[in-house]
């Protein structure tokens, strides 16, 4: 099984604790145990930590629940061979290169499980989507997000007639400089099929796999993450409605989707899929 540098750099990094813990290193939070999620975050209406919180929280509960009900004793996790062949595997075949590093975790309790499948879980889901799925919307409009400069800028060194022309008319210097009609479509197309939905896809927390129907337990687990799921987006609806919320309220403002977990098809610039799905 091969799992995505972006995965195995929290895997080892994080401690079981994938986003809180990326917030805290790059310090955009620190520890609170009298805060929601445990953090207090550095600028508190930030959108990606506050709604990426409110995910994670959901997937590391529905995993806890998930791993206890089959590993109701700890030594049953270092004693799984299945299961210690998957980490194995991962480490030692996906990531050969890196399989000696010091930084794998453990896989010996239920709280090494935990870590390490809501670590997957996260990454192959939200974060994936809060980095994907708008590019559309951000760079689609190239003038918003231009991928080349076709000139150097007038004031990197110009000569005196770039800079006279420059001050003459300087929306023709900046429409040279712009890529062509060419590069520009090329590149939107690529972001329209990176950024787009598909019209079956699935979404997280939406349908439950047919194993999780069969046991009652993890029937009963599923649900309550169903239902965190959708309090989530009536949530995320109704902070976006929020004028106080100046980061994602607000006149000029598009409103912050990313992590809204269900979506219509195509690129929306919103949705959370199950996995990577493209």
């Amino acid at each position: 099984m091969h799992l995505s540098s972006d995965v195995y750099d929290q895997l080892w990094r994080f401690d079981h604790e994938a986003l809180p813990a990326d917030l805290i290193s790059r310090g955009m939070a620190v520890k609170d145990p009298t805060e929601p999620h445990g953090l207090k975050l550095t600028i508190e209406d930030y959108p990606f930590a506050n709604d990426g919180l409110l995910l994670w929280d959901a997937i590391k509960q529905w995993v806890t629940s998930f791993v206890n009900n089959y590993y109701p004793q700890a030594s049953l996790v270092a004693s799984d061979e299945e299961l210690q062949a998957w980490w194995h595997e991962i480490r030692t075949v996906g990531h050969g290169d890196k399989k000696d590093e010091p930084w794998w975790p453990q896989l010996k309790t239920h709280d090494d499980l935990i870590g390490i499948v809501s670590t997957i879980i996260w990454v192959t889901s939200g974060q994936h989507s809060a980095v994907n799925f708008g590019q559309y919307e951000y760079a689609g409009y190239f003038p918003n997000r231009p991928t080349i400069a076709r000139t150097k800028m007038p004031n990197d060194d110009p000569t005196d007639k770039d800079w006279q022309i420059f001050l003459d008319r300087p929306e023709a210097a900046l429409l040279k400089c712009f890529p062509s009609k060419s590069q520009a479509t090329t590149v939107m197309a690529v972001l329209n099929v990176l950024s787009t939905h598909a019209t079956d896809e699935e979404y997280i927390g939406k349908t439950a796999e047919g194993p999780f129907e069969a046991e009652p337990a993890i029937k009963v687990a599923y649900e309550e993450f169903r239902e965190r799921i959708n309090e989530m987006e009536r949530t995320i609806e109704k902070n976006n409605a929020n004028r106080n919320l100046r980061n994602r309220s607000g006149a000029g403002l598009v409103p912050y989707k990313l992590l809204k977990p269900s979506s219509a098809p195509g690129p929306t610039g919103e949705g959370v899929p199950n996995s990577i799905s493209i």
